[in-house]
Formats: C-alpha cells, structure tokens, sequence
C-alpha cells in the first residue's frame, strides 16, 4: 500500500495530537506533533529568561534558534513519541498553561516558523507520517494526499483543557482557560506568517459532540478513502 502524508491542522485543543497519534499507530505512521516544537521553543525562551511580559527577545532568540535542537524519540514504556528538547525530555514541561500562555507569541516569529518548518519538511520526505498544527496542510505540506481541518467550540475546547489539567493535578480555572482558548484564536488567525486557516481541499472535523472512538473511525474512513482511491 502506498504512503502518503497527512495533515492535520485546526484550533487549538481541539484534541489534533490524540487523534494523529491514535491514527499514526493504527495505521503504522510516524506521528510529528508540530505543536510540540513550537511549544518546546517556547519552554526554552522561558528557562532562559527571553520573555518580558508577552515581549521575547528576538535578538536573542534569532542566535539561539541554530543551535536548539527538537526531536521526538519514543517512549519504550507507552510507546508514544515524547518530545525532546537538546537532548532532554521536556514531554510534560511543555504542557503548562505557562507555556501554552507565551506559544502563539513564538509561533508567531517569521524566524522560527521557517527554522520549524524546514525540519518539519525534512521529517516528511519519506512520507508516511501523519502531522498535527496549524499550517501543515497550507505551507509545509501543501501537497499532502489527505487534508483534514478540525474545530470546536471554544467553550467545548477549554473545557477539555481544564479537564486535562486537572487530571494531570495542575492549576488552572476554566475561565483563565477560555480566554487563553481565544486568544490563541485571534492570534493564529491574525499572525503574518502561516496564519491558521482551512486549506482549500481540506475536510472539515467538527468533533464538538465526537467521542474519541468516533473521531477515529471518521479518521480511518478518510485514510482508506484516499489510500483506495490512489490504488
């Protein structure tokens, strides 16, 4: 059977990252969670002090960016790829809400959205691979065989945020949630470079009133959809 890529893109929490792995595992697909690289540089411009109030030293980062080295190895235990940030595991650093707080301000920088999406090219050369974010299916993979778009209300995705973290047994209220939901919102729409949009020829997922079992079997219908029809 052929390989293809797929691409993945959508709000933020709508529940992108469980879907791909859940569909890269199924399916025996490398699994890149975009995201998570964007986050990981976030966490490293927060350890190194680069952020002043929402303001990063861009300066600093520019000459840092180089240098930072994200890859996913995966875990032997859950068998789920884990994030690394040079050389160490950041999987659960990069999570917080302090994080998600300051990632739209990163993903925003024209430096580190092309420094991102050069690696993320490489990753994807070989194909078979399923990729969750913000842009793959509109500028890293514009070519990608299967393009799905996900969305949800804000109110349903901050509600899955909180619920998350508080089963982790981390602080958060829901409305300190909701309107971080929004605000990612308007600026992933709004940012110069790669703003969140659907590609032309991409299927829509709304999962507001989805189950996980549901979205995977949508999920797999989509796959065999596009892998049957280049047979």
């Amino acid at each position: 059977m052929k390989k293809i890529i797929i691409a993945i893109d959508g709000y933020s929490s709508c529940g992108k990252s469980t879907m791909a792995k859940d569909l890269a595992k199924e399916i025996g697909y490398i699994y890149i969670d975009s995201g998570a690289m964007y986050r990981a540089v976030t966490f490293y411009c927060l350890e190194h002090g680069l952020f002043d109030g929402n303001e990063v030293n861009e300066v600093e980062l520019a000459k840092a960016m180089p240098d930072i080295r994200i890859e996913f190895r995966l875990n032997a235990e859950t068998k789920r790829p884990e994030t690394y940030l040079d050389g160490r595991c950041v999987e659960k650093e990069i999570r917080t809400l302090a994080v998600s707080q300051k990632v739209s301000f990163i993903a925003a920088l024209g430096f580190v959205r092309e420094a991102l999406v050069r690696l993320q090219q490489e990753m994807g050369k070989e194909k078979g691979i399923v990729m969750d974010g913000r842009d793959i299916g509109t500028t890293v993979f514009p070519d990608a065989e299967l393009k799905v778009f996900v969305t949800a209300s804000a109110a349903i995705r901050a509600k899955r945020r909180y619920d998350e973290l508080q089963a982790k047994g981390e602080k958060g209220s829901y409305e300190e949630i909701l309107a971080n939901v929004e605000e990612r919102d308007r600026i992933d729409m709004n940012r110069a470079v790669s703003p969140l949009r659907q590609a032309e020829d991409a299927v829509v997922l709304d999962n507001s009133e989805m189950t996980v079992d549901e979205q995977k079997t949508w999920l797999l219908a989509q796959y065999g959809r596009v892998v049957g029809r280049g047979e």
